[in-house]
Protein backbone atom coordinates (compact mmCIF):
# COMPACT_ATOMS: atom_id res chain seq x y z
CA UNK A 1 0.00 0.00 0.00
CA UNK A 2 1.62 3.71 -1.06
CA UNK A 3 -0.32 5.69 1.18
CA UNK A 4 -0.60 4.11 4.38
CA UNK A 5 -0.25 6.50 7.08
CA UNK A 6 0.70 5.12 10.49
CA UNK A 7 -1.35 6.24 13.50
CA UNK A 8 -0.01 8.40 15.05
CA UNK A 9 0.43 11.47 12.81
CA UNK A 10 2.66 14.11 14.15
CA UNK A 11 1.59 17.35 13.42
CA UNK A 12 3.82 20.21 12.45
CA UNK A 13 4.92 23.15 14.50
CA UNK A 14 2.29 25.49 14.38
CA UNK A 15 1.24 28.45 17.11
CA UNK A 16 -0.81 27.97 19.82
CA UNK A 17 0.02 23.82 19.42
CA UNK A 18 2.45 21.95 21.30
CA UNK A 19 4.01 18.48 20.40
CA UNK A 20 0.49 17.92 18.47
CA UNK A 21 -0.39 14.43 17.54
CA UNK A 22 -3.11 12.70 15.50
CA UNK A 23 -5.02 9.19 16.30
CA UNK A 24 -5.89 8.10 12.99
CA UNK A 25 -8.40 5.23 12.49
CA UNK A 26 -9.66 3.94 8.82
CA UNK A 27 -12.86 5.58 7.71
CA UNK A 28 -14.78 4.46 4.63
CA UNK A 29 -13.85 6.87 2.03
CA UNK A 30 -16.12 8.76 -0.30
CA UNK A 31 -14.90 6.80 -3.47
CA UNK A 32 -13.78 3.12 -4.19
CA UNK A 33 -10.49 4.66 -5.58
CA UNK A 34 -9.77 6.76 -2.31
CA UNK A 35 -8.80 5.86 1.33
CA UNK A 36 -10.17 8.25 4.29
CA UNK A 37 -8.81 8.26 7.76
CA UNK A 38 -10.30 9.81 10.65
CA UNK A 39 -8.65 11.49 13.66
CA UNK A 40 -9.76 10.40 16.91
CA UNK A 41 -7.92 11.50 19.48
CA UNK A 42 -5.53 14.19 19.80
CA UNK A 43 -2.12 14.56 21.85
CA UNK A 44 0.08 17.23 23.24
CA UNK A 45 -1.02 20.82 23.90
CA UNK A 46 -4.30 21.52 21.84
CA UNK A 47 -6.78 23.47 23.94
CA UNK A 48 -10.16 23.35 22.45
CA UNK A 49 -9.71 21.36 19.58
CA UNK A 50 -12.04 18.53 18.99
CA UNK A 51 -11.62 15.09 17.24
CA UNK A 52 -14.18 13.74 14.14
CA UNK A 53 -17.55 14.08 14.80
CA UNK A 54 -20.87 13.72 12.12
CA UNK A 55 -21.35 17.82 12.34
CA UNK A 56 -17.63 18.87 12.72
CA UNK A 57 -15.56 16.08 10.82
CA UNK A 58 -11.79 15.79 10.96
CA UNK A 59 -10.39 13.25 8.17
CA UNK A 60 -7.55 13.11 5.63
CA UNK A 61 -8.57 12.07 2.69
CA UNK A 62 -6.17 10.28 -0.75
CA UNK A 63 -7.84 10.03 -4.14
CA UNK A 64 -5.95 8.30 -7.11
CA UNK A 65 -7.59 8.69 -10.24
CA UNK A 66 -10.46 6.83 -11.06
CA UNK A 67 -8.78 5.44 -14.52
CA UNK A 68 -4.90 5.47 -14.63
CA UNK A 69 -3.94 7.10 -17.68
CA UNK A 70 -1.12 5.94 -19.71
CA UNK A 71 1.42 7.79 -22.35
CA UNK A 72 -0.06 7.76 -26.04
CA UNK A 73 1.91 6.78 -29.13
CA UNK A 74 4.23 9.23 -30.79
CA UNK A 75 3.76 10.71 -34.30
CA UNK A 76 5.32 8.11 -36.40
CA UNK A 77 6.80 10.83 -39.04
CA UNK A 78 7.50 13.50 -36.02
CA UNK A 79 8.10 11.21 -33.09
CA UNK A 80 6.09 13.97 -30.99
CA UNK A 81 3.06 12.82 -28.82
CA UNK A 82 0.54 14.78 -28.98
CA UNK A 83 -2.22 15.85 -25.67
CA UNK A 84 -0.25 14.23 -23.08
CA UNK A 85 -2.48 13.56 -20.53
CA UNK A 86 -2.45 13.81 -16.80
CA UNK A 87 -3.00 11.63 -13.81
CA UNK A 88 -4.88 13.52 -10.92
CA UNK A 89 -4.03 12.82 -6.77
CA UNK A 90 -5.65 15.10 -4.55
CA UNK A 91 -4.90 14.92 -1.12
CA UNK A 92 -7.81 16.61 1.31
CA UNK A 93 -8.02 17.05 5.06
CA UNK A 94 -11.09 18.37 6.43
CA UNK A 95 -11.99 20.15 9.42
CA UNK A 96 -15.27 21.27 10.91
CA UNK A 97 -14.59 24.32 12.70
CA UNK A 98 -17.80 26.81 14.20
CA UNK A 99 -17.32 30.67 13.22
CA UNK A 100 -18.84 32.27 15.84
CA UNK A 101 -21.39 32.11 18.43
CA UNK A 102 -24.06 30.45 17.55
CA UNK A 103 -23.19 29.16 14.22
CA UNK A 104 -23.64 25.84 12.86
CA UNK A 105 -20.21 24.51 12.08
CA UNK A 106 -19.11 24.73 8.55
CA UNK A 107 -16.19 22.73 6.53
CA UNK A 108 -12.55 24.37 6.06
CA UNK A 109 -10.48 22.08 4.22
CA UNK A 110 -6.79 22.10 2.47
CA UNK A 111 -6.97 20.28 -1.09
CA UNK A 112 -3.04 19.09 -2.59
CA UNK A 113 -3.84 18.44 -6.49
CA UNK A 114 -0.56 16.79 -7.62
CA UNK A 115 -0.88 16.37 -11.64
CA UNK A 116 1.71 14.08 -13.15
CA UNK A 117 1.69 13.86 -17.15
CA UNK A 118 1.38 10.24 -18.09
CA UNK A 119 4.99 9.00 -18.92
CA UNK A 120 6.70 10.85 -16.28
CA UNK A 121 5.99 8.39 -13.73
CA UNK A 122 8.27 6.02 -15.35
CA UNK A 123 10.82 8.40 -17.65
CA UNK A 124 12.19 10.30 -14.50
CA UNK A 125 10.32 9.31 -11.28
CA UNK A 126 13.18 10.92 -9.15
CA UNK A 127 12.06 14.59 -10.44
CA UNK A 128 8.25 13.54 -9.47
CA UNK A 129 9.76 12.48 -5.78
CA UNK A 130 12.11 15.71 -5.94
CA UNK A 131 8.92 17.90 -6.44
CA UNK A 132 6.94 15.65 -3.69
CA UNK A 133 9.99 16.18 -1.26
CA UNK A 134 10.13 20.24 -1.94
CA UNK A 135 6.58 21.07 -1.54
CA UNK A 136 6.07 18.69 1.44
CA UNK A 137 9.39 20.21 2.84
CA UNK A 138 8.09 23.77 2.44
CA UNK A 139 4.63 22.64 3.65
CA UNK A 140 6.15 21.58 6.93
CA UNK A 141 9.23 24.07 7.11
CA UNK A 142 6.32 27.23 6.96
CA UNK A 143 3.94 25.44 8.74
CA UNK A 144 4.10 28.15 11.67
CA UNK A 145 4.15 30.63 8.84
CA UNK A 146 1.28 29.08 7.17
CA UNK A 147 -1.04 29.00 10.11
CA UNK A 148 -0.41 32.87 11.12
CA UNK A 149 -0.99 33.74 7.24
CA UNK A 150 -4.58 31.95 7.43
CA UNK A 151 -5.46 33.40 11.06
CA UNK A 152 -4.04 36.76 10.41
CA UNK A 153 -4.15 37.40 6.57
CA UNK A 154 -0.76 38.43 7.23
CA UNK A 155 1.44 37.57 3.90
Amino acid sequence: MSFSPTSPVTGAAVTGLTSPTYTIVADTPPSVNSKQYAITALGGTQANVEVHSVSKPFTITMFRPATLKSLPQANGVTGLIKNIPNNVYKFITRKGAVPSVNQMALVPRITTTIEVPAGTDTYEPEDLRAMLSCHIGTLNQQSAGISDLITTGVL
